[in-house]
């Protein structure tokens, strides 16, 4: 599994086949499969690799605090394989390691006052703002040291008289004045502070 992940980090999931695995562990292909039944296998291992390395949460504590560094420490590890956010929002991943992620998580929620139900919904609106957040960063088709240039290139295609918020917020780039870069802590806010208030108002409704 460690060389399979090497070799996804080194060249990606495409060049990940058992041939090319073999090939970096220096023996025959069919050798594999006295260890594993398929590549899916393999592809599940990978994902208990990341997975292990991305920061547990710990409950008891302060839920929004836990599941910040959760999310920042998913964006981080995501950023350092590249090809693995895809194989987390694309598969039926039930390692060990990701049922233990997840448990915690839960656990933070539960322990911090959200319903069960409640906490279904909190993690998983996390999960997909730091998934799509962390893949559009991965994907973008334009350097973020280009984006004033980029900008500039295409205000011909955004007039003023058609466009004319696109085009100030696109001259705000060009003139410097805004970076164009996302930050992943600006949506956690957004998400951590309308989660903080369904926390209450299902507070406030069990007590009455």
């Amino acid at each position: 599994m460690s060389a399979a992940l090497q070799l996804a980090d080194k060249d990606g999931l495409d060049a990940l086949s058992m041939r090319n695995l073999a090939q970096a562990l220096k023996v025959e292909a069919m050798s594999l499969y006295n260890h594993v039944t398929n590549k899916e296998q393999i592809l599940d291992g990978l994902v208990e690799l990341v997975v292990s390395e991305i920061d547990l949460p710990v409950a008891g504590g302060d839920w929004r605090a836990a599941m910040r560094r959760r999310a920042q420490s998913a964006h981080t590890v995501l950023m350092r394989h590249p090809w693995a956010t895809m194989l987390f929002v694309s598969r039926l991943n039930i390692g060990p390691r990701m049922l233990r992620y997840v448990d915690q998580t839960i656990g933070v929620l539960v322990q911090g006052g959200f319903p069960y139900a409640l906490a279904d919904h909190a993690w998983n609106a996390l999960d997909a703002y730091t998934y799509g957040f962390t893949f559009q960063a991965l994907n973008f088709p334009i350097d973020s040291t280009e984006y004033a240039s980029a900008a500039k290139q295409f205000l011909p295609l955004i007039p003023v008289e058609h466009f004319p918020w696109l085009n100030g917020m696109s001259q705000e780039v060009i003139a410097g004045r805004q970076s164009g870069l996302h930050q992943l802590e600006l949506g956690l806010d957004l998400l951590l502070d309308g989660l903080e208030t369904l926390r209450k108002q299902q507070q406030r409704a069990a007590l009455r």
